[in-house]
């Protein structure tokens, strides 16, 4: 049976192992972190992307933290959460956490005036899609079942909605 602890222990373990190593390595290998030219209005889109960096990386921190904790399990595949979240800024849209990744990755291809992250950010986005369709969507249906379809009837995949949805 899990409980938070070992929750908070696979999801700390997991953190390191996926959103790191996508939005970490693979931005670190294109532009070995060195500030090339701004991509649009010099400091504005550093700023920009800074700002973009951080809010990215604590969505994914929170998304993260509130599987641990209220979902009972981690984010990944292996080691589901026991109950659906559906709590946080996931009353908001359904995959912020992927969302947070891609936005830390467009967040550094700005501060770092890297084209080649924002052609990374794309690739990541796609196999996030894919993943989330492909795989993702389904395990959460035959897991939750209605719980889930009512959950994907109010709350959009990809934009966020305005007000939170609360429930059924």
């Amino acid at each position: 049976m899990k409980n938070r602890v070992t929750s908070s222990l696979g999801t700390f373990a997991f953190f390191w192992i996926a959103p790191v190593t996508v939005a970490g390595w693979p931005p670190w290998y294109l532009t070995r972190w060195q500030i090339a030219g701004p991509l649009f209005d010099g400091a504005a889109s550093r700023w920009l992307g800074a700002l973009l960096l951080l809010a990215g990386a604590a969505v994914v921190i929170e998304c993260f933290a509130r599987f641990a904790l209220k979902g009972i399990g981690t984010p990944a595949p292996v080691a589901p959460t026991q109950n659906l979240v559906v709590s946080g800024l996931y009353r908001h849209f359904r995959n912020p956490m992927y969302v947070g990744v891609v936005t830390a990755i467009l967040g550094q291809a700005l501060v770092f005036g890297s084209p080649a992250l924002v052609v990374y950010a794309a690739v990541v986005f796609a196999g996030f899609f894919l993943f989330v369709l492909g795989y993702e969507e389904p395990a959460l249906r035959r897991q939750f079942g209605a719980e889930y379809e009512a959950y994907c009837s109010n709350v959009p995949r990809w934009i966020p909605r305005i007000r939170p949805w609360s429930g059924a």
